[in-house]
């Protein structure tokens, strides 16, 4: 499965299989942290997070997932 460059917006932006691997990959992620394997997809990329409304546990839930990645 290969995204780079797509952008998602909506779930119509993605094919059933495009959607299937990324609920593979976020499957495995959660294993692994379970694990406590860490993993690093992020690592050397800047993540930015733009809201449309105020929503502390929302940013804190993506800070975490950013932290998390790298």
């Amino acid at each position: 499965m290969d995204l780079k460059g797509k952008s998602f917006l909506k779930l119509l932006d993605l094919t059933p299989a495009e959607i299937g691997g990324l609920l593979e990959l976020a499957a495995k992620l959660k294993a692994e942290k379970k694990a406590g394997i860490p993993h690093k997809l992020c690592e050397g990329k800047n993540i930015v997070l733009l809201f449309a409304k105020d929503s502390t546990r929302t940013r804190c839930s993506f800070e975490v997932a950013g932290h998390d990645l790298g």
